[in-house]
């Protein structure tokens, strides 16, 4: 039986610090699932391991695309799981980690098949998008598709803010005449492996704490100069990112580089807040502490081979 070890949780809380001690621990690999990791430009801003961390254990998705890629979670999923298939071949047990839960569930549970869209209806949404703003969206989606709305609505409602989301249920709606949520659960994925999902979570105070002295390390590594340097691309959707957009708004006059810092702890924060959210929805996570023994961990996953093996 094969064992695909996943650790979650928030920015900053240490799972990359885990994950390489049970890959050396188990004599297996890494999968990085952190989406903005896997673009080369995006060092510093993205807390990429160092490199004695990288050469601490093989990693797999990290900085292996450029921002001027097209790059899909549907691309990472199969990219992923071609992976794991091929190392599950000299190790049943691997390791994946990362704070992007749409990426995460990618691999873990697959996608639901959705039809193609013509290439027309897309262009309109985003022309109308561009004129009538996020407004348009929500209310086409209502429209459309107000069951899939009111979920929204009540369970993810920064979902209902985010343009690139509500973009893909409203071309959905409308190139396949049927609301977005009737094509969800129809698919069933088969995965050639045991998930052992695993939490890190720490008190709120220590989170944010730990949070704020990662964005003043980053400054310090130089993600000034990186977002300088990646300013003239400032329109791809790749650095739609909280490190990136406050820094661009500062290269811009609209704010002073200390409030433009300051903005970035905040934003990092409210993303940590929503990934703790995301997570906690995870079916059969067991949560630890983040500073917990190391051997307990390790001795909860042995546990686990013993309970799925009996």
């Amino acid at each position: 039986m094969n064992y695909l070890i996943t650790i979650i949780g928030p920015t900053a809380i240490g799972k990359t610090s885990l994950s390489i001690a049970l890959a050396q621990h188990f004599g297996c690999d890494i999968i990085s699932c952190d989406s903005r990791q896997f673009f080369k430009e995006m060092r510093v801003g993205t807390a990429v391991p160092n490199e004695e961390e990288l050469n601490s254990a093989p990693h797999h998705f990290i900085q292996n695309k450029s921002i001027h890629e097209s790059y899909s979670v549907g691309d990472f999923e199969q990219e992923a799981i071609a992976k794991l298939d091929e190392l599950f071949l000299k190790n049943n047990v691997q390791i994946m980690v990362g704070g992007s839960g749409l990426y995460v569930d990618a691999v873990l549970k697959g996608f639901d098949d959705f039809p193609e869209i013509n290439e027309n209806i897309r262009k309109q949404i985003n022309a109308d998008f561009e004129i009538l703003g996020i407004d348009y969206l929500q209310q086409k989606l209502k429209k459309s598709d107000p069951v899939y709305y009111q979920k929204l609505s009540v369970e993810n409602p920064q979902t209902l803010q985010n343009p690139q989301r509500m973009k893909r249920f409203v071309e959905v709606c409308l190139g396949s005449g049927k609301p977005y949520s009737s094509f969800i659960g129809q698919k069933k994925n088969s995965r050639h492996f045991t998930p052992i999902v695993l939490g890190l979570e720490a008190d709120r105070a220590i989170m944010y704490d730990r949070i704020n002295q990662r964005v003043d390390l980053m400054m310090n590594e130089g993600l000034l100069a990186e977002a300088e340097q990646l300013f003239p691309h400032q329109q791809l959707n790749a650095l739609q990112t909280v490190g990136y957009r406050e820094l661009f708004d500062y290269f811009t006059g609209k704010i002073s580089l200390d409030f433009a810092i300051e903005e970035i702890k905040k934003n990092t924060r409210r993303f940590a807040k929503r990934q703790i959210t995301w997570f906690k929805r995870s079916e059969n996570a067991t949560w630890f502490d983040y500073q917990v023994d190391r051997k307990k961990i390790i001795e909860h996953i042995e546990n686990q081979f013993i309970i799925h093996n009996s």
